[in-house]
């Protein structure tokens, strides 16, 4: 196992390089489309539920923040990992005569690796749970990112939409079917790793100084890992580069409640303007249930409520029912990202 783990971390070691380099391509795409989109208003939503107005950009900016926890966490991982050990059967080194220490440094540095600060006969498997742990963590990054594409492109949002070729088949039974089977994919391999990582985690557990159980799991688990990380990824990129944004159907979906989701505008406006903050909230959900009972617009049960009329004008009812209005710093937000990270993408 002197050989066979150090060997493994070399392996590792190129694998993470491979991984590493994917990750910044995708923070590359993501901070891209941030910046592109970052005045693409849309409906943000809770609960599955309209909320108040955001920008797709937003959303870029958010997940581009993640990938970029992610390189860092990989760059804390390393002096962890990239560790190697010629220390014998047992951990003693005996074998080499008293000079274990020195050889195993020597082999080490040769090798570009850190060296063991103690070990039996294999290197403690806390180290590829960590990594594993790792993996997990960001598959179910693209994980999210690709659910919120799938959801995004359901037939009665249709807001964004992965590529679909020229050529491509959606279902055989259903000709108009167009799925979004590669974000289904990237869900679907993400769960595995995500199972992975309790058998890596299972994996420290050995018995004295060596036993197999570790092993056998290990042949598979390490270089699966790895390949589904890799697929994740490449998929990930091709979704995100090729991604088709409708903001026409945004803005449909926007105006689909006729202003109630601006109901929060108001009640903030009001509130500045003199009105008692509980009462504001609640003359403002009597106007939106009144609105949704009625099949109004919220600016028609608006006018329709005294205690409305009294701090605001149709006027500046119009102003405020204007989604554009009301994206706080959203737009800034997105700016620093993409100035801020950047330089981590690039590196």
């Amino acid at each position: 196992n002197d050989i066979l783990d150090t060997a493994t971390t070399l392996q590792i070691r190129d694998a993470i390089t491979i991984i590493e380099r994917d990750v910044r391509k995708l923070l590359g795409i993501t901070l891209k489309r941030a910046a592109k989109h970052k005045n693409t208003i849309m409906v943000g939503r809770t609960h599955g539920q309209h909320a108040v107005p955001t920008t797709l950009g937003l959303k870029f900016a958010i997940w581009a923040c993640e990938l970029a926890r992610h390189i860092e966490r990989l760059e804390q991982l390393k002096p962890r990992i990239l560790v190697g050990k010629m220390s014998g059967a047992v951990g003693t080194g005996a074998a080499w005569g008293g000079k274990g220490l020195q050889i195993q440094e020597f082999v080490m540095k040769d090798l570009k690796l850190s060296s063991a600060f103690a070990s039996n006969q294999i290197l403690q498997r806390d180290r590829f749970a960590e990594l594993i742990s790792f993996l997990g963590l960001l598959a179910s990054t693209i994980d999210k990112i690709a659910n919120e594409v799938r959801n995004l492109q359901r037939t009665e949002i249709g807001e964004v939409e992965e590529p679909f070729g020229a050529r491509q088949v959606g279902s055989s039974t259903m000709p108009q079917k167009r799925n979004p089977i590669r974000c289904e994919k990237i869900c679907g391999l993400a769960r595995i790793l995500r199972a992975n990582v309790q058998a890596a985690l299972e994996n420290i557990t050995i018995e004295h100084e060596r036993d197999l159980t570790n092993s056998s799991c290990e042949r598979v688990l390490l270089p699966e890992c790895f390949l589904l990380t890799d697929e994740i990824l490449r998929t990930a990129r091709n979704v995100l580069e090729g991604l088709v944004v409708r903001p026409e159907r945004m803005e449909r979906n926007l105006q689909m409640t006729r202003g109630l989701n601006m109901a929060e505008a108001v009640m903030i406006e009001l509130t500045k303007r003199g009105m008692n903050r509980q009462v504001a909230h609640s003359v403002l959900r009597n106007c939106s249930m009144t609105a949704i009972r009625k099949n109004l617009s919220l600016k028609e049960a608006l006018l329709q409520e005294p205690k409305v009329k009294k701090y605001l004008s149709e006027k500046d009812i119009d102003a405020l029912t204007n989604p554009k209005r009301y994206l706080g710093s959203a737009v800034a937000t997105v700016e620093r990202v993409v100035r801020e990270l950047k330089p981590i993408q690039r590196k």
